[in-house]
C-alpha cells in the first residue's frame, strides 16, 4: 500500500505535503510546532488536518506492521499464494485483513478440524461439488473406531467442515457484512418483564432503527442501557437474503441430491459462525464510529471552553456552595494568589444568613472584591439567592458570574492540588479553584483531566484511552494557540506546552524558584532535561514579559529574531515600539513597501512573514480577547419566575448531539432542541452554537417538578 498517495486523497492534500509532514513527525517534530512554525514546508496545514494526518498515518502504518506479521505466519504454513499475497498487500482496513487472515489462524479445536482429523474432507468436497448420492458416498467413512457409527454423523461432520470453509470466506464476509449494516436493524428491549417506565432507558424497551441511520448517541445511549443490564440488545439482519445469497455462491441447485445437505450447511454456518461475529463487528464500528463524533463534540466544546476570556485585573471571590457542610469561600487577587479563605453557614440547616453577610462584607471590603465566582453544584441556587441579596445592600459595586464547577472537587482532592495548597482542604482548594477558572479558564482547567471537566455526552463509556488522548491533543492545541507565560505558569499548564513533557515542566518551575524569574528563552537551556530539540519546540509558545528580548513575549520564534530585527529595521521600529505596543502601522507600512519584496530582502518565507505580522502589530495579544465574555449578573432568576415567551439571554454550557444546554440564571440548565436552534434546518447544533456563547433564548415550557426548561433561539440570534 502506498501510504502518501491513501494520505493525499483521504485529506485532500498534495503529494509533497503529505511527504513533508510525515518527515517532520518523524524528525519528532510535534503537531502545534508543524502547525505554527512549518508553514512553508507544509503548506500552512492547520492542526485540525495535522492531528488527522497523524492518526491516519500511524494506523496506516500499524496495518502495514500486520500485513507483514500475517504474511510471515501464512508463508511459514507453507500456504502463501501469490494471489493471496496479493490480496493481503491490497487490504485498505484491518477488518478486510483479518478477513483473509480468518482461514489461517490459529484456532481452538472445532467441529471442522476434528472432522477433518477422523477425514472426512473429501466428503465434504464430493457434497460442494454435487455427487449423485451423498448417502453411498458417506458410507465409504464410517468407522465406529474414529467415532462414526453411521452414514448421518459422517454427513454431519462433513456439514461442520463445509460451514466453516463458508465462514472463512472473506469475499462471503465482506458480502454479508454489507448486506446486513444497509438492510438491518439494531434493537432494544427492556430486559425486565415490567421496566421502570421513568427510566431513562424506557424510549428503548422495545426499539429499532436502521443501522444505517441510527444516530451516534442513541447507539451510545443503548449501550449504556444494556451495560447497566436494562436492555437486550442485537442485531435484526435481513436472513433470508444472506441465505439466498449464500445458496447462489455455493450453487446449491446445482445437483438436487445435495442440496438438503449444502443448505444445512449454510444454515449452520451463518447462524452459528458468521452472524454472531458480523453482529459484534457492526456494533464495534457502529459504537467506534459513535464515540468518534462524541470525541469530535467534546474535542470541540473542550476548546471553546478552554479558549474563553480571562477577566483580568479584578480581585475574585471563590464560592463553593454546600449545605450542611457550608460554604467554603476562597479571595483571590488578579495574579490568582489567594489571599483568604473562609467557610459560611447561609445555606440549610443552619441559614446563618445574616451572619454570612456580615463575612461577606468584611472579605469585600478588606480586598476590595470586584467579582464572586459561584460554583454551580448542589446549593447554587440557594447561595445565589444570598448573593443576590447581598449585592443589593452592598455599596460597592459588585457582581457575580455563575461558573460551571465540573472537575472542581476531582481537582481539589488530587495530588497537584495538595502541593499546589498544602494547607488547605478540599473545600479551600475547590473555592480557589472556582475563582481562578473565571480569571483564567485555560491555565486552571488544565489542571483537571479533561473528561472530567463535563462538556460532552457518554464520555464514561467510550474507550477511555482514545478520548484521553483526543482530550489531551486538544488541550494541548489550545495552550500552544494561547502562548504560556513562563514565569506565572504551574506545571500542569507548561505540561501541555509543545515539547515540554511533565518531568521537564516540573524542572522549569524548580528552575524558577531556585534562580528566580526567567529573563530571556535562551535561559531555557539551562533547565536539567531541557535540551536543543525540547527548546526548538517549545520556544515560540512560551512568553517572558519586561525579559531582556522584547521579542521574548511574543509568538515569534527565536529562529527567526534576526530576520525580524532586519524586519523591524527596514520598516524604522525600534525595540521599544514593540514593547510599547507602537507597532500598529506596520501592515500599513509593509504594503507601501512591498510584501514580496519585504519578504526576498529577510529572507521569511510568506507564511512566517504573516504570522510574524500578526505578532508585532499587537505584541502580548491573548487571542482570547476576541470571543465572548461571561455573563456577569447582579440578581437572581428563580424556577418559579419563569413564564412561557419570556426573552433571557443565557450561556451555553454544553453542547451535544440532539441540541444545546444553555444557563439562564436558575439552578437548572434548560436544553434548546436541535430543531428549536434555528429557522433554518440545521445538521448539528455545532453548526449554529459553541460551549461559552452568549445567546438569547425565549422559554417554551417549564416543567417544575421534573426541573425541566425547554427553549428555543429560533428568530432570536
Amino acid at each position: 500500500m502506498d501510504i502518501i498517495n491513501v494520505l493525499t486523497k483521504e485529506l485532500n492534500i498534495q503529494q509533497w505535503q503529505a511527504e513533508a509532514v510525515i518527515r517532520l513527525i518523524d524528525e519528532g517534530n510535534t503537531i502545534p510546532f508543524i502547525a505554527r512554525y512549518r508553514k512553508e514546508a507544509t503548506g500552512a496545514l492547520n492542526d485540525e488536518v495535522l492531528r488527522s494526518f497523524d492518526e491516519r498515518l500511524r494506523y496506516l502504518r500499524n496495518l502495514e506492521e500486520r500485513k507483514t506479521t500475517i504474511l510471515s505466519t501464512i508463508e511459514e504454513q507453507g500456504k502463501l499464494t501469490e494471489e493471496l499475497r496479493r490480496q493481503i498487500e491490497d487490504a485498505e482496513t484491518m477488518v478486510a485483513l483479518e478477513d483473509l487472515y480468518r482461514p489461517y489462524k490459529p484456532k481452538r479445536r472445532t467441529r471442522a478440524m476434528i472432522a477433518r482429523e477422523k477425514g472426512l474432507a473429501p466428503l465434504a468436497n464430493a457434497l460442494r461439488l454435487g455427487c449423485a448420492d451423498p448417502k453411498k458416498e458417506a458410507e465409504k467413512f464410517v468407522d465406529p473406531e474414529k467415532e462414526i457409527p453411521d452414514i448421518e454423523t459422517a454427513l454431519s461432520m462433513a456439514e461442520d467442515i463445509l460451514a466453516e470453509e463458508i465462514s472463512d470466506d472473506a469475499d462471503y464476509r465482506k458480502a454479508i457484512r454489507a448486506m446486513t449494516y444497509r438492510s438491518g436493524l439494531l434493537t432494544s428491549k427492556a430486559k425486565e418483564k415490567e421496566p421502570d417506565p421513568q427510566s431513562v432507558y424506557a424510549n428503548y424497551y422495545d426499539y429499532s432503527e436502521a443501522l444505517k441511520k441510527i444516530p451516534g448517541h442513541r447507539i451510545l445511549a443503548i449501550n449504556r442501557g444494556e451495560k447497566e443490564k436494562v436492555l437486550t440488545v442485537g442485531i435484526a439482519a435481513p436472513v433470508e437474503d444472506i441465505l439466498s445469497y449464500l445458496s447462489d455462491k455455493m450453487q446449491v441447485r446445482r445437483n438436487p441430491s445435495c442440496t438438503p445437505y449444502l443448505e444445512e450447511a449454510i444454515s449452520d454456518a451463518y447462524k452459528r459462525l458468521i452472524a454472531p461475529s458480523i453482529e459484534t463487528e457492526l456494533r464495534s464500528s457502529l459504537t467506534e464510529s459513535a464515540e468518534d463524533s462524541a470525541i469530535t463534540v467534546f474535542g470541540t466544546n473542550l476548546t471553546q471552553l478552554l479558549m474563553q476570556p480571562p477577566v483580568q485585573g479584578k480581585t475574585v471571590l471563590g464560592w463553593d456552595p454546600a449545605f450542611r457542610t457550608g460554604c467554603k469561600l476562597a479571595v483571590v487577587d488578579p495574579t490568582g494568589k489567594v489571599l483568604d479563605t473562609v467557610v459560611i453557614y447561609p445555606t440549610a440547616p443552619q441559614n446563618r444568613v445574616e451572619e454570612s453577610k456580615k463575612t461577606l462584607s468584611r472579605l469585600v471590603d478588606r480586598y476590595q472584591v470586584d467579582l464572586i465566582s459561584v460554583g454551580n453544584g448542589t446549593a447554587s441556587r440557594e447561595s445565589e439567592a444570598v448573593i443576590a441579596e447581598f449585592i443589593r445592600e452592598c455599596p460597592r459595586p459588585l457582581q457575580y458570574v455563575i461558573v460551571n464547577e465540573a472537575g472542581a472537587s476531582v481537582y481539589s482532592a488530587s495530588k497537584l492540588a495538595t502541593e499546589e495548597f498544602p494547607d488547605f482542604d478540599v473545600g479551600q482548594r475547590s473555592a480557589a479553584s472556582i475563582a481562578r477558572r473565571l480569571q483564567d479558564p485555560l491555565a486552571e482547567l488544565v489542571k483537571i483531566d479533561p473528561k472530567a471537566i463535563g462538556v460532552g455526552q457518554y464520555q464514561h463509556d467510550m474507550n477511555q484511552t482514545k478520548l484521553g488522548d483526543a482530550l489531551s491533543a486538544v488541550v494541548e492545541d489550545c495552550v500552544n494557540r494561547v502562548g504560556v507565560d513562563i514565569n506565572t505558569a504551574s506545571a500542569a499548564l507548561l505540561g501541555y506546552v509543545s515539547g515540554i513533557n511533565h518531568t521537564i515542566a516540573r524542572n522549569i518551575v524548580s528552575y524558577r524558584e531556585e534562580h528566580g524569574a526567567f529573563t530571556s528563552r535562551r535561559e531555557l537551556l539551562k533547565v536539567s532535561k531541557l535540551g536543543p530539540k525540547a527548546y526548538e519546540q517549545c520556544a515560540g509558545f512560551l512568553r517572558i514579559r519586561n525579559g531582556k528580548e522584547v521579542l521574548d513575549n511574543t509568538g515569534v520564534h527565536p529562529e527567526s529574531y534576526p530576520e525580524t530585527k532586519k524586519l523591524l529595521q527596514t520598516l524604522g521600529f525600534t525595540d521599544s515600539d514593540v514593547q510599547t505596543g507602537n507597532t500598529r502601522s506596520i501592515r500599513g507600512k509593509i504594503q507601501s513597501y512591498g510584501a514580496s519584496r519585504l519578504a526576498e530582502e529577510t529572507g521569511l518565507g510568506e507564511y512566517t512573514l504573516q504570522d510574524i505580522l500578526t505578532e508585532l502589530e499587537k505584541p502580548g495579544r491573548d487571542p482570547r480577547e476576541q470571543l465572548q465574555a461571561p455573563i456577569l449578573r447582579s440578581d437572581v432568576l428563580d424556577f418559579k419566575d419563569l413564564k412561557p415567551d419570556m426573552i433571557l439571554k443565557g450561556t451555553v454550557r454544553n453542547v451535544i448531539d440532539f441540541g444545546a444546554f444553555v444557563d439562564i440564571g436558575v439552578h437548572q440548565d434548560g436544553l434548546v432542541h436541535i430543531s428549536e436552534l434555528s429557522d433554518r434546518y440545521v445538521k448539528h447544533p455545532l453548526d449554529v452554537v459553541h460551549v461559552g456563547d452568549v445567546v438569547e433564548v425565549r422559554i417554551l415550557s417549564v416543567d417544575e417538578k421534573r426541573k425541566r426548561i425547554s427553549l428555543s433561539m429560533k428568530g432570536l440570534n
